[in-house]
């Protein structure tokens, strides 16, 4: 049978920024149990004028009982197609748990395949034992959502170095004073404990210069965010002296500065990966609040890092100008698209999946962009 879905997107409200459709077998006597005992089923995407915009077909499916065939994205105020594909064999009530949405109960029960189990819990990442137990509470809720939202990207039991990158200019003053970023940090190492094979975080901070904060290892979170997620004094600046750290390795911030050079940091993060190669890719975690005015800078990096292991998720953290971060991951000539950016106006009011789907959406992509290039083995 062909069914037909209409979707006006330009009567969608700003705040949507992603449609995803859904295939799921109605279930009932005579009714196939499984996609694997039918044709691959096939998806065409219409224009307004009725001409085909895009069309594929959902392969390789056996056992599954629903599918999200394919996903309406906006990216830079323009919506884009991607084929997804992704099935599950434990029906819409499975796949609509992942979605965070409550389907409707069935009338009545009916035959179909077993539910999937449950897949095993992650084991404790190494250090979260010793977590206060209001924060490891909220490490494992985190982990499962993120585990979710690249589930969502057709990523299980992938594994990544992750960096976290925090601005420190002195607009995001107010941002620090009222506990943001630190907050921002926490929901971060759930990003890292579940995809770093020990939970360890590298990270930086910068304004005017860079500087490497100590690495976060999990279970010395309370003590790092306390120590290492801070501003800088807004006078005496050493203008020509590198960030100095303490015995206790917090960096000197008032020799951090008060301005935004964010080509800076991403050249001094480039060349921590060139000289500490792994064989895993990198997830970068680029937190601003904009002002950004080196656009032809910033530019140079990221098109030089488009040949390396290393994909670039920044999020803006408020209304400002972000200049070429916006609009760079639509610039060609790049071996692939190793940026992503998105921003939000107040971090604090996004819960934790909607963070997560946002800020992974775009991973899933270049991973496998990049290992079809060769930039990952």
């Amino acid at each position: 049978p062909t069914h037909r879905l209409a979707v006006d997107l330009g009567a969608l409200p700003s705040a949507a920024t992603r449609l995803d459709l859904f295939l799921a077998l109605p279930g009932g006597p005579g009714a196939p149990a499984r996609f694997g005992a039918l044709a691959a089923p096939r998806v065409h995407l219409l224009g307004p004028g009725g001409e085909k915009a895009a069309g594929f077909a959902v392969t390789g499916l056996a056992e599954e009982t629903a599918v999200v065939a394919v996903e309406l994205y906006r990216r830079n105020g323009a919506w884009k197609i991607r084929a997804v594909g992704q099935g599950y064999d434990h029906g819409f009530a499975g796949l609509a748990a992942d979605f965070g949405l409550t389907p409707a109960p069935p009338r009545a029960p009916r035959p179909g395949p077993a539910p999937r189990p449950a897949p095993p819990a992650r084991p404790q990442t190494r250090g979260e034992e010793l977590l206060p137990a209001d924060m490891g509470e909220r490490l494992s809720l985190r982990k499962q959502q993120v585990a979710t939202s690249l589930r969502k990207g057709g990523l299980t039991g992938v594994t990544a170095r992750v960096i976290l990158v925090l601005d420190a200019s002195g607009s995001m003053s107010g941002l620090y004073a009222k506990g943001t970023v630190a907050r921002v940090a926490e929901r971060m190492a759930a990003v890292a404990a579940l995809l770093d094979d020990d939970g360890t975080m590298q990270a930086w901070t910068f304004a005017t210069r860079p500087a490497r904060l100590p690495d976060l290892h999990l279970g010395e979170l309370p003590e790092w965010l306390r120590l290492h997620v801070r501003v800088g004094q807004l006078g005496v600046i050493g203008r020509k002296k590198r960030p100095k750290s303490r015995a206790d390795g917090q960096v000197d911030m008032r020799t951090v500065g008060i301005q935004n050079e964010e080509q800076k940091v991403i050249a001094d993060v480039r060349a921590y990966v060139r000289d500490h190669p792994v064989p895993l890719p990198t997830l970068v975690l680029f937190f601003s609040d904009g002002g950004v005015y080196r656009s032809k800078e910033i530019e140079r990096e990221l098109r030089a890092a488009a040949d390396e292991p290393v994909f670039w998720q920044f999020v803006g953290l408020g209304r400002s100008h972000y200049g070429v971060l916006e609009y760079f991951d639509t610039l060609p000539g790049r071996t692939v698209d190793n940026v992503g950016f998105f921003a939000v106006d107040d971090v604090d009011q996004v819960a934790d999946p909607e963070l997560y789907d946002r800020l992974l959406s775009e991973f899933p992509l270049w991973l496998g962009a990049a290992r079809e290039a060769g930039v990952l083995r």
